[in-house]
């Protein structure tokens, strides 16, 4: 337990924690002064805003001063720091940004953001050689020591922080996770292990609470905070609407530059990221381009060597043929010449060495 006169983190955190609290209510009530004070308030049963609807101060009146140790214990068993707008800890790069969170739960080491930050992000449902791309920039910039932001989720996002992570602990820069559940509740679930390095690595921010489950409109509120932790903001593969625009639009709102990944015409997890192209975005083929839009020298750049073991001849005619499409076992077989059997021993071969992937039956090239 802790003491009956608690830090001003502890009421902050028990106020972001209300009942029925929105963002710009958050922001309302932080704004009111020092938050053991606006606690004070809504126990006495004061009405201090205007434009509040009666139900949602029942619920803020009716929360039990027991609330506030519940809240603190949850973000000290878990080691969560609590900022809000008032402290010297929030990140300086969202200060004055009108739709920034009032305040951020963090695990990890909040001074990497304070290197230069690249967005990495991209679809759930990522091509084989987008995961590999992903990872890839993720480790490049990493090694640059360029911190990689991202949102965690499936594909794209995760592919950039176990990139970002490869490189030894003591060397680079760890990731940042911007995340839409509490930092308690891990989502995805099978990213348990990898969210546990993050925060030991890097760091992760939520605007949720503690217990908070990871709700669809969480997810949309989650992308604003991300594009506004970044200064580059680079879509790897994205289908025309989804999540990942949503992040490119609250980029843009922000002038902070965005780029994007180009792709194979027709293939729906470029649609997105070609269409940036399209509009005029800037093209990323490989880190140069991104060091570059952060205004960069690259002539000191630490260079990518690829650890994967070289091909053999007939492997490398394999990775020749399939090129940068995906392609099924009986394609391949056909277009090298070879049997069913040895294209299988070939690819099985590749698949060890991380030369290429396969997702249900179709197999891409995993090469620059």
């Amino acid at each position: 337990m802790i003491s009956t006169r608690y830090p001003s983190w502890v009421y902050t955190a028990a106020l972001a924690s209300l009942p029925l609290i929105t963002p710009l209510r958050l922001r309302r009530l932080m704004a009111l002064g020092d938050a053991s004070h606006v606690w004070e308030m809504l126990q006495g049963g004061d009405r201090p805003l205007v434009g509040i609807n009666s139900d949602v101060w029942r619920a803020w009146h009716g929360v039990s001063s027991s609330h506030v140790v519940q809240v603190a214990e949850a973000c000290i068993d878990n080691a969560m720091t609590v900022v809000s707008v008032h402290d010297a800890a929030y990140p300086s790069m969202l200060l004055g940004d009108p739709d920034a969170p009032a305040v951020l739960f963090m695990i990890g080491d909040a001074r990497v953001l304070s290197r230069r930050r690249v967005g990495i992000i991209g679809t759930r449902s990522a091509t084989q050689r987008g995961k590999f791309f992903a990872r890839q920039l993720g480790e490049e910039l990493a090694m640059n020591d360029i911190c990689v932001v991202s949102g965690l989720a499936r594909g794209i996002d995760v592919e950039a922080h176990v990139g970002a992570m490869a490189i030894p602990r003591d060397e680079g820069c760890g990731p940042v996770a911007v995340v839409a559940s509490g930092l308690d509740v891990v989502y995805p679930p099978e990213h348990k292990r990898i969210w546990g390095e993050v925060g030991r690595r890097g760091l992760i921010v939520s605007e949720a609470p503690p217990g908070t489950a990871p709700q669809p409109h969480r997810f949309p509120m989650r992308n604003r905070v991300l594009a506004g932790l970044s200064e580059v903001l680079v879509v790897v593969e994205s289908r025309a609407t989804g999540g990942s625009m949503i992040t490119v639009r609250e980029a843009m709102k922000r002038d902070i530059t965005v780029m994007a990944v180009p792709g194979s015409p027709g293939v729906p997890p470029s649609e997105g990221t070609n269409n940036l192209l399209r509009d005029g975005c800037a093209p990323v083929t490989d880190v140069v381009d991104v060091i570059m839009a952060l205004g960069l020298d690259t002539r000191h750049m630490v260079s990518w060597c690829d650890p994967r073991v070289t091909p053999h001849q007939d492997e490398r005619h394999i990775l020749a043929v399939m090129g940068r499409a995906p392609h099924s076992l009986d394609e391949i077989a056909l277009l090298s010449g070879f049997t069913v059997v040895q294209t299988a021993i070939l690819l099985g071969r590749l698949e060890a060495t991380g030369w290429v992937g396969d997702s249900d039956g179709w197999w891409e090239a995993l090469i620059r």
